[in-house]
């Protein structure tokens, strides 16, 4: 690990998330928003986090009657979308819209951050998703308790959606924790991810289980857990690693808004209530449940103190396991 990734793991470096700014000058908030409101998708489109994001996007636009827009800004990790972000005007008119992962790894893998996390503020931490274990069917491993005792004998290939992304994360979990030996292999988005591990191209993936789950259905690929807290309801069979004595392997990806931590906070409390009111129609809870997302609408101090948890946790993993961008 490189000195300057270590400077990032000191105390000074934990703390990724600016608190809000004190009082600030919100006189301009009665008109918000008069113009269109642009959403940058740091992940490419289709994916979880792009799909959401325009859904929210339409439900918006219905409800503060201005037009709202996402534009896909993927690389690096989602850094180059958030450094788009943060290099805008802190007015509420650009906003990013990602995962929680550009602030809480990023940071201590990347060796020249773009931007610094505390130049970003979130309006609103959305919903979670874990991820879904899943190994090639025709590697026989039919559980996790096969994978785990398979990767302490051998190197095992596991997939994920790039490097810095969820599933690459979950595979340096799973290295520090279970003590097996994985092997990283990054690919360019959710789908090729998956369709390594179907095709045997790699050992298995923790990925997006929308992604996963048409592939276990047609037996090319066996759903040994599922990362988050509570069972997936779109595989409701599928343990947790918890329920299988695994709580160390926990990861659950966070979906957030943020915008320019100079934004008046009376703005990011007109996007936040609009927000809530948007995550409450019966046709978001259904896309919710449909890319497996779990309702979270943390604001404020909540929405910081999840995300600086994780940013602890996360670096004490990059510290163990060296974890790179690269």
């Amino acid at each position: 690990m490189t000195i300057f990734s270590k400077c990032w793991l000191s105390l000074c470096g934990l703390l990724i998330i600016a608190a809000p700014a004190m009082a600030q000058d919100a006189s301009p908030t009665t008109t918000y928003p008069n113009k269109t409101v642009r959403f940058v998708s740091n992940f490419p489109p289709g994916g979880p986090a792009d799909i959401l994001a325009r859904s929210m996007a339409d439900a918006l636009q219905s409800s503060l009657k201005q037009a709202f827009i996402v534009e896909n800004k993927p690389g690096a990790g989602g850094n180059l979308g958030a450094d788009i972000v943060v290099k805008s005007p802190a007015d509420g008119y650009t906003v990013l819209f990602g995962i929680d992962t550009t602030f809480t790894v990023n940071p201590y893998i990347y060796k020249a951050m773009p931007f610094k996390p505390a130049d970003l503020k979130p309006v609103m931490v959305l919903a979670s998703s874990g991820l879904m274990v899943g190994s090639y069917s025709g590697r026989q491993f039919k559980s996790m308790k096969d994978l785990i005792a398979a990767g302490r004998s051998k190197v095992l290939n596991f997939s994920s959606a790039g490097n810095g992304s969820p599933g690459h994360l979950a595979a340096e979990i799973f290295t520090d924790a279970a003590e097996i030996k994985i092997q990283h292999v990054p690919y360019k988005g959710n789908t090729p991810a998956v369709t390594a591990v179907m095709s045997g191209e790699v050992d298995a993936g923790a990925l997006a289980t929308p992604g996963m789950l048409p592939h276990v259905k047609t037996g090319r690929i066996n759903a040994l857990a599922v990362t988050s807290r509570k069972r997936s309801k779109l595989a409701p069979d599928v343990p947790t690693v918890a329920e299988l004595g695994l709580k160390d392997l926990e990861l659950e990806v966070l979906y957030v808004v943020m915008m320019p931590s100079a934004t008046p906070d009376a703005v990011v409390q007109i996007l936040q209530n609009a927000m809530r009111s948007a995550l409450n129609q019966p046709d978001i809870k259904t896309r919710l449940i449909n890319l497996d997302l779990a309702y979270e609408g943390l604001t404020g101090k909540a929405a910081q103190t999840r995300l600086n948890d994780l940013s602890i946790r996360y670096a004490r993993i990059v510290q163990s396991t060296g974890m790179e961008s690269e």
